[in-house]
């Protein structure tokens, strides 16, 4: 054992191998800056350079850039209030906030921090967990793994807000978008209405950029100002040091909690962070700041996304099953250098692993150093005005929602659930709620039709499925008592005009009309296909039915009732309306793009937006043209990324980048 030690360390502080781990770990960091891209498309970018390298060097280059872009994409979910993967999406509900009271040095830094010591966490749990980890990831079968994921589902209770009806009314909705595209017990294709496109559901990339990005830019521009309050950055990050040591159990409890989640294969790393964030929650005896700038709301998911890294590794390694997106490429990655995932990775592997292991725990450890280095400087885009801002960050949303599929429906999807966004925002409805169901939907049916399927309705009670619970109902307890409220800075129901009244419950009655239409969808299905969006149908429209009766019945002073444009940052803003300040840009855009093709329709769009929209000079306008366009043209270059075409390609044969 002691030999096999040495034999893993030997290799790991090589200079080959830190050199490599170095060039992964500045690969992930620009990949985990730029929103939705995530780990996926620059593990991608890696792939063809393993050929012919040698073992020790590729799995360094990979293994930097799996464990830094959980730490990088922190920047645009505290800067920008843009999710910059699905691992730092409940980062959003406190960062960006602190980011908005000049607080965003102090965010970031609590987050690197977290993330440094989560990856830490993970490696050393590994270390010990290694050897004994295959039984009891065999333990897990359809019937635990559906547990898992209705106690994921339980988060629900902390996020819902003070009205609970619109929280599970919203969850209902993302389990039905969730559910869009083949059923997973029969492979009939629910809710796609004869949409080539929804055949595979709608990716996590475009409702993530559509619930957070887009409302998030569309506020900011009608606030017309920067994205701190004013010009001060805050005190830096010693103190964002300080919010994690003070926190530091709490810190230690969800990196533990992310090690062992990203073990269970299935379950995705997806849910981690908003498992982990209503798990600060629920054990907070102070909940009155969480969702408008708690540095535990940071010290939580940040804590936990990090070591969920080196727990996915453990199902990639020894079953060949990855437990993500990212590590799916990371085992073909393996296959490729000629490392076979299997029970001799704790045989005579047993090396490999633990150079895997530490060289994960090596990578957090450059990636947060080097990110803590570029905190206090990148956080002073918050103090630049937002107008010189959005059009980067439109261009960038719409790039990477388009990498999804490479389909032109992906911007009309993003555009569509960004509208969806603006107005749960606007009206109190809780956003995590939905992104929660839509993640969680295809597991829990998965393995809910396995779990009948194997054991018939005798799984409800094994052991493990009494004990998984048990542990959900007293989540759903501990959630329904300490709730997060983002509604504004009061938290409190406001009375509303009855222009209001009507847009609210125009709105509700278009959710009810959205699970009227997956009802009426469901009954042209097989059981096993039908039975899933029934039952969420079922559950939404009661819930949705309760909302919509007190909207109706006009009690005014129910927490039901909130809009941001009688409290919150809408104020003064009228002038602003809510579409022209976002989502017609973001429109027109689209539909150029259907025209003439994402670059040409980008150049104009910037070249119309600053002159227009940010008022700024034509050599200013141009300049920052110019900038864009190389940069996209850049990125797009080196991760052999496509430009989205219109109809002047399909007419033409136009040179790159045109084409």
């Amino acid at each position: 054992m002691m030999d096999t030690l040495l034999s893993a360390l030997a290799n790991l502080l090589t200079l080959q191998h830190m050199a490599y781990m170095l060039l992964g770990v500045s690969v992930g960091l620009v990949i985990g800056v730029i929103p939705g891209l995530g780990g996926i498309a620059g593990l991608s970018l890696l792939m063809p350079f393993l050929y012919g390298m040698d073992e020790v060097s590729a799995l360094g280059m990979l293994i930097g850039l799996v464990a830094v872009i959980p730490t990088s994409d922190t920047f645009s979910s505290v800067l920008m209030g843009i999710p910059g993967s699905s691992a730092s999406q409940a980062t959003v509900l406190d960062g960006f906030p602190m980011a908005k009271k000049g607080q965003a040095a102090r965010a970031l830094s609590a987050a690197f921090v977290s993330s440094l010591f989560g990856g830490i966490v993970g490696a050393v749990i590994l270390t010990g967990f290694v050897l004994i980890a295959r039984p009891l990831i065999l333990m897990f079968g359809s019937a635990e793994l559906f547990m898992l994921a209705l106690f994921g589902l339980s988060m629900v209770a902390v996020l819902a807000g003070r009205s609970l009806p619109k929280g599970l009314a919203a969850c209902a909705v993302g389990l039905l978008i969730g559910s869009i595209g083949g059923a997973p017990a029969t492979g009939e294709f629910r809710m796609i209405f004869g949409t080539e496109y929804l055949y595979d559901g709608i990716p996590l990339v475009i409702i993530g950029l559509g619930l957070f990005a887009v409302p998030e830019i569309s506020d900011l521009l009608r606030k017309n100002s920067t994205i701190a309050e004013g010009n001060s950055l805050g005190s830096g990050w010693l103190l964002g040091i300080r919010d994690w040591w003070n926190n530091l159990f709490l810190s230690i409890r969800c990196s533990s909690l992310g090690c062992m989640i990203g073990a269970i294969p299935g379950l995705g790393g997806s849910v981690v962070d908003w498992i982990s964030y209503g798990h600060a929650v629920q054990t907070a005896k102070d909940t009155s700041q969480f969702g408008k700038g708690d540095p535990r709301g940071i010290v939580a998911p940040e804590s936990s996304n990090n070591a969920m890294q080196g727990g996915a590794l453990l199902p990639t390694m020894l079953f060949g099953i990855p437990g993500s997106g990212s590590m799916a490429v990371f085992l073909g990655g393996m296959v490729l250098i000629g490392i076979e995932p299997g029970p001799s990775m704790v045989g005579p592997d047993l090396d490999i692993t633990y150079s895997i292991i530490w060289s994960l725990a090596l990578a957090n450890i450059m990636g947060a150093g080097i990110c803590m280095g570029l905190a206090r400087p990148i956080s002073g885009l918050t103090a630049i005005p937002f107008p010189y801002l959005a059009p980067f960050m439109i261009a960038l949303i719409c790039f990477a929602a388009f990498q999804a599929t490479r389909d032109l429906s992906d911007l009309v999807a993003l555009l569509v659930i960004g509208m969806v966004g603006i107005l749960m925002k606007r009206f109190g409805w809780p956003r995590p709620a939905l992104l929660i169901g839509y993640v969680l939907a295809p597991q829990a049916e998965t393995f809910f039709y396995q779990a009948l399927q194997f054991d018939g309705w005798g799984f409800v009670i094994r052991p493990g499925v009494l004990i998984i619970g048990a542990m959900t109902l007293v989540s759903v307890y501990f959630g329904l008592k300490n709730r997060v409220d983002d509604t504004g800075p009061t938290g409190e129901a406001v009375v509303t005009s009855h222009a209001s009244r009507n847009i609210q419950i125009g709105f509700a009655v278009a959710m009810m009309a959205f699970f009227g239409l997956a009802l009426w969808d469901a009954t042209s299905h097989s059981f096993l296909g039908a039975v899933f969006p029934i039952g969420v149908t079922v559950v939404g429209v009661v819930f949705g039915g309760i909302l919509l009766l007190h909207l109706m019945r006009g009690h005014k002073d129910h927490p039901a009732f909130f809009d941001y444009e009688i409290v919150g940052d809408h104020v003064g803003n009228e002038g602003n309306g809510w579409f022209w300040s976002g989502p017609a840009w973001i429109a027109g855009l689209v539909v150029t793009t259907a025209l003439v093709g994402f670059y040409i329709a980008m150049i104009g769009f910037f070249l119309t937006f600053l002159r227009l929209r940010a008022n700024a000079s034509w050599p200013r306008t141009l300049l920052l043209t110019a900038c864009a366009a190389g940069f996209i043209l850049g990125l797009a270059y080196m991760l052999n990324l496509n430009f989205p075409s219109g109809w002047l390609q399909s007419a033409y044969d136009l040179p790159w980048p045109f084409r």
